[in-house]
């Protein structure tokens, strides 16, 4: 870890914070497997899974925040740092699914 990605951690929100970031604007970025993805996800999410996301970040907008997303809130988390690392303004849905269901977000999917 460098000492730039030390003081840089992402900040970590909660779904419900979440809900409300994403009706301002910052945009979910799921870093889960395209199984899961298929399953359900996030209405307006983009999909990039966790091992492709350095190599595709140019897809991203860099003039939001991005929230990423994941079931449990662990591999977000490195997708947070990761898009910090590299320039982006990011921030972790902590819990994930978990949270997102129970604060009552939007799913679509099979």
């Amino acid at each position: 870890m460098t000492m730039r990605s030390f003081f840089r951690r992402p900040r970590a929100v909660s779904a419900a914070k979440s809900i409300e970031l994403i009706a301002a604007g910052a945009v979910v970025v799921d870093v889960r497997r395209e199984q899961d993805w298929r399953r359900r996800h996030i209405p307006g999410s983009i999909h990039i899974p966790l091992a492709q996301l350095e190599e595709r970040a140019d897809e991203l907008p860099d003039d939001r925040l991005l929230i990423t997303f994941c079931t449990g809130g662990l591999l977000s988390s490195g997708a947070a740092s990761l898009l910090t690392e590299l320039g982006f303004d990011a921030a972790n849905m902590a819990r994930g699914l978990i949270d997102w269901r129970a604060a009552g977000g939007d799913l679509v999917g099979g």
